[in-house]
């Protein structure tokens, strides 16, 4: 395997583990959300499950565009 081969296979595994953190915040605030009896637990759940959908939809796309080969 090459070098180059080896670095996007990091990146890869990069990706992969980002979206997998957001999936496991928004689990996370979704047990939260399920288990509390007042209002701030709940409130405090419903931020970090949608704080944990916007990783899950920028933070992969805006490294990928960082690693993007630039054009020649």
């Amino acid at each position: 395997m090459t070098e180059a081969d080896r670095l996007a296979q990091r990146r890869w595994f990069v990706l992969v583990g980002v979206r997998l953190a957001g999936v496991a915040g928004a689990v996370l605030g979704l047990v939260l959300i399920a288990r509390a009896y007042s209002w701030g637990p709940k409130i405090l759940g419903t931020a970090i499950v949608l704080s944990a959908m916007a990783m899950i939809a920028i933070v992969p796309r805006s490294l990928a565009q960082r690693w993007r080969t630039p054009t020649e």
